[in-house]
């Protein structure tokens, strides 16, 4: 009898970084290898409001990043999933998230999750994580939150 191996689990990070090679990018990069460690194959695209994403669909978890800018999360992640075909590509997906901010994480949940949460209808999320600015480089962190989101994708 021929055993079939499971194909690897396949994850987007999505994100928005005004500043490339910059901090949030690096965090992303951190992300894509504590994923990529643990076995998943890891793409990431930098959104644009009016991009086609089409190519989400063949993705098993999709992570989402971005900074915060003026009490916003960054424009072209926001408007790709409120004037793209985003938000129907993710649909039924497992999701990820995480911002980058200096507010206080009570604040961050209260005021920034939400932005993007009200616009993922048709997908759950698994995970959510705010980093601060002393955060962004540190790998103990970035593990822990790889480690609860393959938890909760393991899971869900």
């Amino acid at each position: 009898m021929t055993h079939s191996p499971a194909l690897p689990k396949k994850a987007i990070i999505l994100f928005d970084s005004r500043t490339p090679g910059g901090s949030t990018e690096q965090l992303i990069d951190s992300v894509g290898k504590k994923l990529a460690e643990k076995g998943i194959e890891v793409e990431k695209a930098k959104c644009k409001s009016s991009g086609n994403y089409s190519f989400v669909e063949e993705f098993d978890l999709v992570v989402m990043g971005a900074p915060i800018y003026y009490l916003l999360v960054s424009s072209e992640l926001l408007g790709a999933l409120l004037q793209s075909n985003l938000k129907q590509a993710m649909s039924g997906k497992k999701v990820a998230l995480f911002l980058t901010c200096g507010s206080p994480e009570l604040m961050a949940n209260l005021l920034y999750l939400p932005q993007l949460k009200l616009n993922l209808a048709g997908s759950t999320v698994i995970a959510e994580k705010i980093f601060a600015p002393d955060q962004l480089a540190d790998q103990a962190v970035i593990g822990s939150y790889v480690d609860d989101l393959l938890a909760a994708f393991a899971n869900g």
